[in-house]
C-alpha cells in the first residue's frame, strides 16, 4: 500500500505541476495582453509580499505533520484529534496575524509600488491578495491528515480541478471585463471551494475528527512543536527575505513595469524549479535513515552521488535557460519584453546557485541542524538586502541578483562547510569549497561551449530556433559531461538510476 500510494503521489504531483505550468503561461500572457505590463508587475510584486508574510506560519505545518506520523501508525485517534484541533486553532490564529500585518502594510503601499496605476485601486487589490492568503489557511489544516496518511494524490487531484476551473474562469473574466479586481476575487472564491471540498473528503474518510470530545494536546508533544518552531523561525525569516525581497527592490528602484517584464522570466524559472524538485525528491528520500544507520565514509559516498546528480540537473537547467529562454519569451509574450543578455547571465548564475543549495539543505534537515547555524539566515538576509540596494543603483536589474549571489556565498563559503560538511563527514572544510568551485567552473565552461555553438546556428523561424536550441543544448550537454565524468563512480550511479527508471526497476 505504501509503494502504491507513493507512485500515485509522484505521478499526480507531476501532472499537477505540468498543468499548473501550462495554465500559468497562458494566464500570464492573457493578463499581459488585456491589462498591461504594470498590472503584471503589481501581480508579481504582491505575490512576493504575500510569500514574505507567510513567515507568520512559523513552520507549524511541518512540525504538526511530523508529530502525526506516530499516532497514525499506532491508530491513536484521540491523539490525532488533539493534534488536528491544535492545528486548526494555530492556523486560525495565523490567518488573523496575516490580516493584521496586511493592514499595517496598507499605508505604505504607495511607497512600495512607487507610482499610481491607472484604472485600479492598489489598496483594494492588496486586500484581495491578503484575503486569498487568509483563505489558504482557513480549513486547509485538514490537508495535513491526507499527507500524513500518504494520500497526497487526493489533494493534488482536487488542486488540478482548482487550477483548471480557476484559470478558465479568470481567462473568461479578463476577456469579458478586463477587471483585475474580479480576476483576484475569483481566486478567493475558488480557494475557499478547494478547501471546502478537501474538508468534506477528509471528514468522510476520517469521521472521528468531527467528534466534539477532544483532549488537550499532550505537553511533551506541544513542547516538541514549540522547539521545532523556534529552531525553524530564523531560517524562515532568512529564506523569505532572500527569496522575496528582490521583487520589492526591483519595484522600488526600477519601477513596476520592470517588475512586470522580469515576472515573465520568473514564471519560467519557478515552473522549472518546481519540476526539478519533483525529480530530485526521489533521489533524496531516504537521507534521514542513511545518516543514522551508516558510517561516515558510506554517508559521504552517498552525499557525493547526490551532489553530482543535483549538479547535473541544475547545470543542465541553467544552460538550457540561458540558451532557450530568449526565443521562448519572444514566442510567448513578444520581443519587447526581453531583458538584456548581461542580466540573463546573472539570473542564470543565481538560479544555479539556489539549486546547488538542495543537497546541503536535505542533509541539514535530515540531521536536524537548525540551532547550530541559527544566526546564518539573518546574516544572509542582511547581506542580500544591503548589497542588492547598493548594486541596483550601479548595475540596474542585474545588481539585484548580484546582491543575492553575494549573500548565497555566505552559505557556500562559511555556513555549509562549518555546520554541515565538517560535522557530518569529518572532512576539511576547504574540501567542500573546492568541490563547489570545481562544479561551478565546469558548468560555466560547458555553458560557454554550448552557447558558442548555438549562436552559430541561426534559423529564421522562432519556433524552429527554440526546438533546435533545445535539441543541440541537450545533446551537447550529455556528450560533454559523458566525456568528462564517464569513469567516475558518481556518473555510473546516475547511469544506474536512469536505466532503472527506464526499466521500472526498484533502486
Amino acid at each position: 500500500m505504501r509503494t502504491t500510494n507513493s507512485i500515485k503521489n509522484v505521478i499526480i504531483s507531476v501532472i499537477s505541476n505540468l498543468i499548473s505550468v501550462i495554465f500559468g503561461f497562458i494566464t500570464q500572457k492573457i493578463l499581459l495582453q488585456q491589462l498591461g505590463v504594470e498590472i503584471l508587475g503589481v501581480n508579481s510584486l504582491f505575490t512576493s509580499i504575500m510569500s514574505m508574510m507567510a513567515i507568520a506560519e512559523l513552520g507549524f505545518g511541518v512540525s504538526i505533520l511530523y508529530n502525526l506520523y506516530r499516532p497514525i501508525a499506532e491508530d491513536n485517534k484521540e491523539q490525532i484529534k488533539s493534534l488536528m484541533n491544535f492545528y486548526k486553532k494555530s492556523y486560525h490564529c495565523i490567518a488573523g496575524i496575516i490580516l493584521v500585518i496586511g493592514l499595517c502594510i496598507l499605508p505604505f503601499l504607495n511607497n512600495i509600488v512607487g507610482k499610481t496605476i491607472d484604472n485600479i485601486n492598489i489598496y483594494i487589490v492588496f486586500l484581495l491578495f491578503v484575503g486569498d492568503t487568509i483563505a489558504s489557511y482557513l480549513l486547509s489544516y485538514k490537508r495535513s491528515l491526507l499527507y500524513a496518511y500518504q494520500k497526497n494524490y487526493i489533494v493534488d487531484i482536487i488542486h488540478i480541478l482548482y487550477i483548471l476551473v480557476l484559470n478558465i474562469l479568470q481567462i473568461i473574466i479578463l476577456y469579458l471585463t478586463k477587471s483585475f479586481i474580479l480576476f483576484l476575487a475569483l481566486k478567493i472564491v475558488c480557494r475557499f471551494a478547494e478547501n471546502i471540498i478537501i474538508s468534506i473528503i477528509v471528514n468522510k474518510k476520517f469521521p472521528f475528527i468531527k467528534e466534539k470530545n477532544v483532549a488537550k494536546i499532550e505537553r511533551n508533544i506541544l513542547d516538541d512543536i514549540v522547539r521545532k518552531v523556534k529552531s525553524l523561525f530564523l531560517h524562515r525569516i532568512g529564506g523569505i527575505v532572500v527569496l522575496g525581497s528582490d521583487s520589492i527592490v526591483i519595484t522600488k528602484f526600477l519601477g513596476i513595469a520592470t517588475m512586470g517584464i522580469y515576472s515573465n522570466y520568473n514564471v519560467v524559472l519557478n515552473a522549472l524549479n518546481n519540476l526539478l524538485t519533483q525529480v530530485l525528491n526521489g533521489v533524496t528520500a531516504s537521507v534521514g535513515n542513511l545518516l543514522v544507520t551508516e558510517n561516515e565514509d558510506k554517508t559521504y559516498n552517498i552525499y557525493k552521488k547526490m551532489n553530482f546528480v543535483n549538479f547535473l540537473v541544475y547545470s543542465f537547467a541553467t544552460i538550457g535557460i540561458y540558451t532557450c529562454i530568449q526565443p521562448l519569451i519572444k514566442i510567448w509574450v513578444g520581443e519587447s519584453y526581453l531583458i538584456a543578455q548581461s542580466v540573463l547571465i546573472v539570473i542564470c548564475i543565481n538560479f544555479y546557485l539556489q539549486g546547488q543549495r538542495n543537497t546541503m539543505n536535505v542533509l541539514k534537515n535530515a540531521a536536524g541542524i537548525f540551532y547550530e547555524d541559527r544566526h546564518i539566515p539573518l546574516v544572509e538576509a542582511t547581506v542580500n538586502l544591503v548589497s542588492s540596494i547598493i548594486l541596483v543603483k550601479i548595475f540596474g536589474l542585474a545588481g539585484v541578483f548580484i546582491g543575492t549571489i553575494i549573500s548565497v556565498s555566505v552559505l557556500f563559503l562559511y555556513s555549509y562547510p562549518k555546520y554541515v560538511y565538517k560535522p557530518l563527514f569529518n572532512k576539511p572544510k576547504l574540501k567542500y569549497i573546492e568541490e563547489i568551485i570545481k562544479y561551478f567552473i565546469l558548468m560555466v565552461a560547458v555553458g560557454i561551449i554550448i552557447t558558442v555553438i548555438i549562436n552559430h546556428i541561426i534559423i529564421g523561424n522562432l519556433y524552429m530556433q527554440l526546438i533546435v536550441n533545445i535539441i543541440v543544448c541537450t545533446v551537447l550537454f550529455i556528450c560533454i559531461n559523458y566525456i568528462i565524468f564517464r569513469k567516475t563512480d558518481e556518473f555510473k550511479y546516475c547511469k544506474e538510476i536512469f536505466l532503472n527508471f527506464l526499466l521500472h526497476k526498484k533502486l
